[in-house]
Protein backbone atom coordinates (compact mmCIF):
# COMPACT_ATOMS: atom_id res chain seq x y z
CA UNK A 1 0.00 0.00 0.00
CA UNK A 2 1.36 3.26 -0.53
CA UNK A 3 1.93 6.18 1.67
CA UNK A 4 -0.71 8.15 -0.12
CA UNK A 5 -3.17 5.45 0.38
CA UNK A 6 -2.70 4.78 3.88
CA UNK A 7 -2.34 8.76 5.10
CA UNK A 8 -5.96 8.99 2.81
CA UNK A 9 -7.28 6.17 4.85
CA UNK A 10 -5.98 7.85 8.00
CA UNK A 11 -7.34 11.45 7.13
CA UNK A 12 -10.95 10.01 6.65
CA UNK A 13 -10.97 7.96 10.21
CA UNK A 14 -9.64 11.24 11.34
CA UNK A 15 -11.93 13.20 9.46
CA UNK A 16 -14.87 11.71 11.24
CA UNK A 17 -13.38 11.24 14.35
CA UNK A 18 -13.51 7.20 14.36
CA UNK A 19 -10.57 6.40 16.41
CA UNK A 20 -12.36 6.26 19.49
CA UNK A 21 -13.85 3.55 17.82
CA UNK A 22 -11.04 1.40 16.88
CA UNK A 23 -10.25 -0.39 19.25
CA UNK A 24 -8.02 -3.65 18.41
CA UNK A 25 -11.32 -5.39 19.60
CA UNK A 26 -13.27 -4.29 17.47
CA UNK A 27 -11.40 -3.68 14.63
CA UNK A 28 -10.82 -7.40 15.06
CA UNK A 29 -14.50 -7.89 14.52
CA UNK A 30 -15.09 -5.62 11.52
CA UNK A 31 -12.16 -8.06 9.42
CA UNK A 32 -13.68 -11.12 9.90
CA UNK A 33 -16.75 -9.57 9.20
CA UNK A 34 -15.80 -7.73 5.84
CA UNK A 35 -14.15 -11.24 5.05
CA UNK A 36 -17.17 -13.05 5.72
CA UNK A 37 -18.91 -10.54 2.99
CA UNK A 38 -15.68 -11.12 0.75
CA UNK A 39 -16.81 -15.14 1.03
CA UNK A 40 -20.41 -14.61 0.33
CA UNK A 41 -19.09 -12.71 -3.17
CA UNK A 42 -18.37 -16.71 -3.75
CA UNK A 43 -21.53 -18.58 -1.57
CA UNK A 44 -22.79 -20.07 -4.82
CA UNK A 45 -20.45 -19.36 -7.73
CA UNK A 46 -16.91 -19.92 -7.26
CA UNK A 47 -16.18 -18.94 -11.05
CA UNK A 48 -19.09 -16.89 -11.96
CA UNK A 49 -18.66 -13.80 -9.19
CA UNK A 50 -19.00 -9.84 -9.75
CA UNK A 51 -15.54 -8.73 -9.42
CA UNK A 52 -16.43 -5.11 -8.59
CA UNK A 53 -18.39 -6.60 -5.50
CA UNK A 54 -15.26 -8.82 -4.43
CA UNK A 55 -12.69 -5.61 -4.81
CA UNK A 56 -15.53 -3.69 -2.71
CA UNK A 57 -15.05 -6.34 -0.02
CA UNK A 58 -11.25 -6.96 -0.15
CA UNK A 59 -10.96 -2.84 0.00
CA UNK A 60 -12.71 -2.77 3.09
CA UNK A 61 -10.74 -5.72 4.67
CA UNK A 62 -7.38 -4.22 3.74
CA UNK A 63 -8.68 -0.76 5.36
CA UNK A 64 -9.46 -2.37 8.55
CA UNK A 65 -6.03 -4.43 8.57
CA UNK A 66 -4.79 -0.70 7.82
CA UNK A 67 -6.41 0.96 10.79
CA UNK A 68 -5.38 -2.66 12.89
CA UNK A 69 -1.70 -1.92 12.28
CA UNK A 70 -2.08 2.02 12.88
CA UNK A 71 -4.11 1.12 16.32
CA UNK A 72 -1.28 -1.27 17.56
CA UNK A 73 1.77 0.42 15.96
CA UNK A 74 2.75 -2.32 14.13
CA UNK A 75 4.27 -2.19 10.61
CA UNK A 76 2.54 -4.41 7.94
CA UNK A 77 6.02 -5.32 6.19
CA UNK A 78 8.00 -5.92 9.52
CA UNK A 79 4.94 -8.32 10.31
CA UNK A 80 4.29 -10.05 7.23
CA UNK A 81 7.87 -11.09 6.85
CA UNK A 82 8.26 -12.57 10.02
CA UNK A 83 5.60 -14.43 9.48
CA UNK A 84 7.07 -15.90 5.70
CA UNK A 85 10.11 -16.72 7.26
CA UNK A 86 7.79 -18.55 9.75
CA UNK A 87 5.89 -20.09 6.43
CA UNK A 88 9.22 -21.08 4.90
CA UNK A 89 10.33 -23.10 7.81
CA UNK A 90 7.42 -24.73 8.35
CA UNK A 91 6.25 -25.65 4.52
CA UNK A 92 9.43 -26.47 3.06
CA UNK A 93 9.59 -26.81 -0.83
CA UNK A 94 10.81 -29.55 -1.05
CA UNK A 95 7.69 -31.53 1.13
CA UNK A 96 4.65 -28.96 0.63
CA UNK A 97 5.38 -28.53 -3.42
CA UNK A 98 2.39 -29.48 -4.87
CA UNK A 99 0.34 -30.48 -1.67
CA UNK A 100 -1.84 -28.66 0.54
CA UNK A 101 -1.44 -30.89 3.80
CA UNK A 102 -0.94 -28.77 6.86
CA UNK A 103 2.70 -28.71 7.86
CA UNK A 104 2.27 -31.39 10.37
CA UNK A 105 1.41 -33.81 7.72
CA UNK A 106 4.03 -33.30 5.38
Amino acid sequence: MTQQTIDRIRKFTEDRDWDQFHTPANLAKSISIEANELLECFQWDEENYDLGHVKEELADVLVYCRNMLDRLGLDEDEIVNAKMDQNERKYPVEKARGRNDKYDKL
